[in-house]
């Protein structure tokens, strides 16, 4: 019997109908990412599902006794600890507790209240709620302070932990990792892949897609389509219906044209009317099939840098902080136009510092910090909307930041990340989140940056945009520094991590999984007296051997990495010799130098396809 339950649902906001006559059953224990377009009624499906919101028709069927959590839209206040504002996500708990303490006088309804409580692990809530707690960035000074005196974003990250402490039977979670850091993000997939019960999940994280639920479920055009396994997975499928599809609808097509040209031709002759109606009534029968309707592809453009000598930035023994204080010291860092840097470490320990300094946006404090005397940098972060006036346009705030440019220049650059001529005439506060990181993405690149700095640029993106920044950030020439929660952005944009900890910032030896092991060592409980020295070997050998494989991995990755971009540059190079206003007189010199790059990109691709098996086969033998 399924634990949820959705038969024929309609809702209807606003003149507009969301769900039209959709279906959907849950078992117990499945998670599912739900997937959809912006406005297409997820969030409002989660409300419904919770009994927030009334359905126009159909039915919503939780199963007898399930329990459904989720997460407060407001964040907690007041005056109690971390702690006890995630405690109080057991009701049961609670209400058993005080029971106990006024039930003297029944002893056999004493007893049932302590079996109960044995029975629901009452004993170790505290320590379940400071591991959550933990796990989505409170240390324990933290966990022991007033929900007050933690900023909203922060307390929405308790309203979390008091939704996964609760470990409901269903769990609904609308863009969970909002509010998290990469961190966070990442100990919340682990989370949730162990979790025992069912989750509807809403995300436009197509990392956390692909490890943590069992299926996607899409809603598209008011129907809802379950289709198994994680995002890629959805993927795949959907392409080949697609594909599917579209060739179904071209023979149809091709049938109906050949029947309606017999009709045309015989209609009006005796002798073949009868002909002509059976096949009228042959194409009334064809199926209808609806062409596929791709969405208008998203699509960012950054404008290319020139080209400026190395190092464009050095820091050397520099110190960065506030009203004298330091929060980060002794950064001895370096940065070229080739360079794809992701900053790893918890939130709080400095990444935006470093990125305001690099941006420079922070003076340092001491040490030296060396600029290339034409670098241009580009900074792109979230609290930036806070800066955009509400009663402008798109287009009043590019002229403004290129006061010199003519309005056509003007219009192009917003156009680069998708606000079209409708959106740029839009006002700032009719514009959608996306719509605003949009913007500031046009406005941060808009002088063609040779260093761009994104802080959590992916925060209102949905998953096609997000894959659009990817896109555009393969192609970009210049240097780029991330801050982001998306495990996803980091793999495929960064090829080198700083870890930013301790107060200072170091090159981390090792790739994303190395630093999730990291991660998932430091969480680990501390081990019993008995058992400290056996954990400390495992740890000290682990440690050595990813150090031994470090070199092979980074020269795996190195050679991936220039496979990649000599693919593209091929690409490139090829898309121009195949354009006929290459070969025109005068132009002779241009074709051979492009063929000439050519041999040598081939020449190039061998080599490095050769270094990444030589390393994949010596990290293979390394972990026999």
């Amino acid at each position: 019997m399924s634990l949820l339950t959705l038969t024929g649902i309609t809702i209807r906001l606003g003149g507009r109908t969301l769900l039209d006559g959709a279906d959907l059953a849950i078992d117990a224990g499945r998670r599912i990412g739900l997937l959809g377009r912006n406005g297409a009624g997820k969030s409002t499906l989660l409300k419904a599902i919770a009994g927030d919101l009334a359905i126009d028709g159909g039915d919503i069927r939780l199963a007898s006794r399930a329990r459904l959590g989720q997460v407060k839209q407001e964040a907690p206040d007041g005056d109690l600890t971390l702690t006890d504002i995630v405690l109080q996500g057991d009701p049961e708990r609670l209400a058993l507790l005080a029971e106990a303490e006024h039930e003297s006088a029944d002893p056999h309804r004493l007893d049932e209240i302590h079996e109960r409580l044995r029975a629901i692990g009452a004993d170790s809530a505290p320590a379940r709620a400071a591991s959550i707690l933990a796990g989505l960035g409170f240390d324990a000074a933290a966990q022991a302070r007033p929900i007050g005196t933690f900023s909203g974003g922060w307390r929405m990250r308790v309203a979390l932990a008091t939704a996964l402490f609760a470990a409901p039977d269903l769990l609904l979670l609308d863009e969970p990792t909002n509010h998290l850091d990469l961190e966070a993000t990442l100990w919340l997939e682990t989370w949730l892949a162990r979790f025992p019960g069912a989750a509807i999940i809403v995300s436009h994280d197509r990392g956390l897609l692909d490890r943590c639920v069992h299926a996607i479920a899409h809603l598209d055009r008011g129907k809802i389509t379950l289709t198994p396994g994680g995002y890629e997975e959805f993927v795949r499928i959907r392409t080949e219906r697609a594909m599917q599809q579209t060739a179904m609808a071209t023979k149809v097509a091709a049938q109906r044209a050949h029947m309606q040209a017999f009709v045309d031709r015989f209609r009006a002759k005796a002798t073949k009317a009868r002909q002509a109606q059976a096949r009228l009534k042959a194409i009334a029968k064809l199926p209808a099939i609806e062409a596929v309707v791709e969405d208008s592809p998203t699509h960012f453009d950054f404008p290319q840098p020139v080209q400026i000598a190395p190092p464009i930035l050095a820091l050397d023994q520099v110190s960065a902080g506030y009203d004298g204080r330091p929060v980060l010291r002794g950064l001895s860092l370096r940065v070229d136009m080739d360079d794809r840097i992701a900053l790893l470490g918890a939130n709080g320990n400095g990444k935006s510092t470093l990125a305001k300094l690099i941006a420079g946006r922070l003076a340092p404090l001491s040490g030296e910090l060396r600029r290339g005397p034409k670098l241009k940098v580009g900074y792109f972060a979230q609290h930036q909307a806070d800066e955009l006036v509400p009663a402008e346009t798109p287009v009043d705030h590019m002229v403004r930041a290129l006061p010199r440019a003519a309005i056509a220049q003007v219009r192009a650059q917003l156009a680069r990340f998708g606000l079209d001529a409708d959106r740029a005439a839009t006002p700032v506060s009719s514009l959608s989140g996306g719509e605003k990181a949009r913007l500031l993405l046009a406005l941060a690149t808009r002088e063609a940056p040779h260093l761009l700095i994104l802080d959590e640029p992916t925060n209102h993106l949905d998953i096609d945009a997000r894959e659009a920044l990817v896109r555009a950030l393969a192609d970009f020439e210049g240097a780029v520094l991330l801050i982001t929660h998306d495990p996803h952005l980091v793999e495929l944009v960064a090829d080198r991590l700083w870890l930013v900890a301790d107060g200072t910032v170091q090159p981390f030896d090792g790739d994303l999984d190395d630093y999730r092991a990291l991660l998932a060592e430091r969480a680990r409980p501390a081990a019993k007296p008995d058992a400290a020295p056996t954990r400390r070997e495992d740890r000290r050998e682990r440690a050595e051997a990813r150090a031994a494989t470090a070199p092979l991995r980074r020269r795996a990755r190195d050679a991936e990495q220039r496979i990649a971009k000599l693919a593209d540059e091929r690409a490139r190079i090829e898309a121009k010799l195949a354009d006929p206003a290459l070969y025109v007189p005068g132009r002779a010199a241009e074709v051979t130098a492009a063929q000439t790059r050519l041999a040598a990109i081939a020449r190039a691709t061998e080599a490095a396809e050769s270094e990444w098996l030589e390393a994949a086969e010596a990290l293979e033998a390394a972990s026999a």
